[in-house]
């Protein structure tokens, strides 16, 4: 279909196609019907009409696409497992800090009931805990793009 589009821009017929570009009549017409072309073919058809091969060879642009879209699916894929892992990491994270300082507590109020210095550690271990949540969350955490469309949404008063 190109290389009759291309033809009829330059106002030829298929016979002084074929004669420009070494090829036989009905190789043009097989190729205008979407015939595949050999490279040859392509390659005298690109000099004639002065554009890149790789235009008149559609096979070679899609299997380019289907490559960047592998590659893009595959970043994509191991962006998502990294998540996953930061993610578990923090959840591991919550759960130590919960059972340790559930522990410390009863220790806490067992030897010395007067003073909860318990609150210490877990206020200081809690601003670890925070700041692992917002590497793991990102700083769109509270107030980021999804945030902002539900904000949108609800004043919108379209449904979430």
């Amino acid at each position: 279909m190109l290389v009759q589009k291309l033809r009829l821009k330059h106002g030829w017929s298929q016979q002084q196609l074929a004669e420009a570009s070494g090829l036989s009549v009905r190789t043009i017409q097989r190729i205008e019907a979407g015939d595949p072309a050999s490279t040859e073919s392509l390659k005298s058809l690109a000099a004639v009409f002065e554009v890149d091969f790789s235009t008149l060879n559609p096979e070679q642009t899609m299997i380019a696409q289907t490559d960047i879209a592998a590659a893009t699916a595959d970043q994509q894929e191991q962006e998502a497992f990294e998540y996953v892992r930061r993610l578990r990491r923090f959840y591991l994270h919550v759960f130590r800090y919960v059972v340790v300082n559930l522990v410390l507590l009863a220790i806490n109020l067992i030897t010395s009931s007067h003073s909860l210095w318990v609150l210490w550690v877990a206020g200081g271990w809690g601003i670890g805990l925070l700041l692992h949540a917002s590497r793991v969350f990102g700083p769109a955490w509270m107030l980021g793009p999804q945030w902002e469309r539900q904000q949108v949404e609800k004043r919108l008063g379209r449904p979430l």
